[in-house]
């Protein structure tokens, strides 16, 4: 290890998903002495399910106009792309305020810019972290489709396409025959299609999290399972308090998506954050001659091949943290996959349902407490997590130890909700 001023400090990583993982990793190679706590353990949320994807195209919030024109027809469909169960509507009105608020022209001009450069910074920073930690050898470059069901619907996204080729996004427009050359077996309704090259992804996800976890541990970190209720900053660090006591920390990073607005509200502070309940179903190998990831974007899900099988997933269900699974999500993605792709063998399948942290305007929370220096926050990357897992890394490092951050995080501030 490196020297450094703080190699004898212990800094506290609160969340063992991939951004915390990943933070860890950042400040542990470079001489920091660092512990994670996690109340279940590595990858055991939903850095665990995801589809796989590093989306660095995916560079519009999704309170955007294209989303809201739809949200209305979806919000009717129980189990369509997003959802928000009735119980549940009126103690999340709050945040879709904020998020229709967020729909204005100038902050979807703002939002998309910051996207942008965070985008940027973690693509940049991805294949030389997967270098150091050793798992270069779990990246794809295999793409993404996005496909769309007629004239009407390819016309209205292209203004969206129109942004990303304006910040340098790289993009090919499709029709049927083309979209056959590149992946065979799509229903004919799909007449129109976009194909991105830089939509890299990795072979599954939860490998990939618990190969981070053995190799911070590797590097002499430790990982140890406690639920962090709260944080209380003493004269000379953070107290951190956890079902089986007190825990003392100089500095402490706070990424313990959907649950870190729970712990940061003992230090005073309100953030809208909330939480995205995706489902997927990951299906054998083999169901599928799957050569790159397909966006059904009219219908919120995707399909992906990982290295444990197909995965069918995606939708956004605005339902809180403590709500049981609605698997019928699942089994409607699983339907509408086999009539999308007909050759799909939805057989034998596994659901999986998982909580993401989301703010409205769709940019994480990434800076300082408001009430002490010596807490960072990293949380609210939404369905963005593993994309920006490795910028964000680099921008923990960054405010733990004072160094100057790689791009502008204003537009990140945890207070720009007050």
């Amino acid at each position: 290890m490196g020297s450094s001023a703080f190699e004898a400090r212990d800094v506290v990583v609160v969340g063992a998903g991939i951004i915390g993982l990943s933070a860890a990793l950042a400040l542990r190679t470079r001489g920091l002495s660092v512990t994670v706590l996690d109340r279940e353990g590595p990858v055991a949320g939903a850095s665990a399910g995801n589809a796989g994807a590093f989306a660095f195209t995916d560079i519009l919030p999704l309170a955007s106009p294209g989303i809201l024109r739809k949200a209305p027809r979806w919000l009717l469909d129980p189990l369509g792309p997003l959802s928000v169960p009735p119980a549940y509507a009126p103690r999340i009105l709050p945040w879709m305020l904020r998020f229709w608020r967020a729909d204005a022209v100038e902050r979807v001009r703002r939002a998309t810019a910051a996207q942008t450069a965070l985008m940027d910074l973690s693509r940049d920073a991805l294949e030389p972290f997967l270098a150091a930690t050793g798992t270069r050898a779990m990246l794809r470059k295999d793409g993404n489709l996005q496909v769309y069901e007629g004239q009407a619907e390819f016309e209205a996204a292209l203004p969206g396409w129109r942004v990303r080729a304006d910040h340098g996004i790289a993009f090919t427009h499709l029709d049927a025959a083309g979209m056959a050359a590149l992946q065979p077996g799509l229903s004919p309704r799909f007449t129109h299609g976009t194909f991105t090259p830089g939509w890299f992804s990795i072979a599954d996800p939860k490998a990939y999290g618990l190969a981070l976890a053995d190799r911070f541990r590797a590097e002499g970190g430790t990982i140890e399972r406690a639920a962090v209720t709260a944080l209380r900053p003493t004269e000379d660090g953070v107290a951190l308090v956890t079902q089986g006591g007190i825990r003392q920390a100089v500095q402490v990073v706070v990424a313990a998506g959907a649950f870190s607005h729970r712990i940061i509200r003992s230090l005073g502070e309100r953030i809208p954050l909330e939480t995205e309940r995706g489902y997927n179903t990951t299906l054998p190998e083999g169901a599928f001659d799957l050569r790159t990831q397909i966006t059904f974007g009219g219908h919120g899900f995707v399909v992906t091949r990982l290295s444990s099988g197909i995965r069918v997933g995606g939708a956004v269900e605005l339902g809180g943290l403590d709500r049981p699974p609605d698997f019928r999500r699942s089994e409607a993605m699983l339907r509408k996959a086999k009539g999308f792709l007909p050759g799909l063998d939805i057989e034998g399948g596994h659901p999986w349902m998982g909580s993401r942290p989301s703010l409205p305007d769709s940019l994480p929370a990434i800076g300082h407490a408001a009430s002490t220096r010596r807490v960072v926050y990293a949380f609210g990357h939404g369905h963005l997590g593993l994309t920006q897992s490795a910028g964000t890394a680099r921008l923990g490092y960054a405010f733990v130890t004072g160094a100057a951050p790689a791009i502008d995080l204003a537009p990140f501030s945890p207070q720009r909700f007050r």
